[in-house]
């Protein structure tokens, strides 16, 4: 497992996390729970949620990962018809095929990259 990311306690960014979790834990319609509060800037919002997101998938992984290995799981897919190829322009300057938690540790690792990178994500107020 990754720590979770979090938000800093008295910024903007965490109020619209508390506000994001209690719409979604009331019951309310889904589509009224994601929409964008009066006031509020679209570009937190969705950055809010992505990191939100990005937390859930990476628990829901967390859970299979012990079944998934390099022996069971020999190749990223979705399926039989879909082959998921790794390329970063670094290390794989081709799309490679690698076992899938090979490919899911990478792309959790380039995710958390791009979530910490501050010119995407800044967590300043007015930024």
């Amino acid at each position: 497992f990754r720590p979770k990311r979090k938000f800093e306690p008295g910024t903007q960014r965490f109020e619209l996390h508390k506000r994001a979790q209690a719409s979604l834990n009331s019951g309310v319609d889904l589509k009224a729970a994601v929409q964008l509060p009066s006031g509020e800037d679209q570009n937190d919002w969705v950055a809010v949620h992505v990191v939100d997101f990005f937390n859930r998938i990476n628990l829901i992984y967390g859970t299979i990962c012990e079944f998934c290995t390099e022996r069971t799981c020999p190749v990223m897919s979705g399926g039989p018809k879909y082959e998921y190829r790794w390329q970063d322009d670094m290390k794989y300057k081709k799309p490679t095929a690698l076992p899938a938690p090979q490919y899911m540790n990478l792309l959790m690792d380039w995710i958390e990259v791009q979530i910490n990178n501050e010119d995407i994500f800044p967590t300043s107020v007015g930024k």
